[in-house]
């Protein structure tokens, strides 16, 4: 299994990374499920300095083996398919949620997830790009959010509509809940 790292901001942070004196502000959990696979994701959100970063960590078992795209996408829904949870999370004036297009520049958008020869797969990485406790980058919107793990790697391209460039099909879903 591989652990990352990501910082998705243009903030640098210091090499202690989050030391104790930045307190959580907010906390929440996916119960990530797909035909034959189960995992997690917890999320932390902390202040740093002005500013605040989320701690995504995905623990997931039963994948096929190999890379596979993670997005928050923007609605709390994985019934009665995984497409209820619709587009990737990009809030703003100039969103756009199609999965394949504006892509990797999402605020949902996380690096992949690699799936070792037993298809277990987990990753930690820290964002800027979304909140838990409030303001425009809130994953507790009025509709909520939900994590999708896809079926294959997420190429980190901008491609069509419907290219499949971002991860391809919807393996499994989790709602993100307080």
């Amino acid at each position: 299994m591989r652990n990352f790292l990501i910082i998705t901001s243009l903030a640098v942070f210091g090499a202690a990374g989050l030391s104790a004196q930045q307190g959580t502000v907010a906390r929440a959990h996916a119960d990530i499920k797909g035909e034959g696979i189960t995992g997690t994701a917890e999320f932390v959100e902390r202040a740093n300095g002005t500013g605040r970063e989320v701690e995504v960590t995905v623990n997931v078992s039963g994948l096929k083996p190999g890379r596979h795209g993670v997005h928050l996408h923007a609605v709390g829904k994985c019934s009665p398919d995984f497409t209820a949870a619709a587009g990737h999370f990009d809030p703003g004036p100039a969103s756009n949620t199609d999965p394949d297009g504006n892509h990797p520049f999402h605020m949902g958008d996380l690096p992949n997830l690699e799936a070792d020869a037993s298809g277990k797969a987990s990753m930690k990485v820290i964002t800027t790009r979304v909140t838990l406790s409030e303001g425009p980058l809130s994953l507790f919107d009025a509709d909520g959010s939900a994590i999708i793990i896809h079926g294959n790697a997420d190429q980190m391209i901008t491609g069509a509509p419907k290219s499949g460039v971002s991860g391809g099909p919807r393996v499994a879903c989790g709602v993100i809940e307080k």
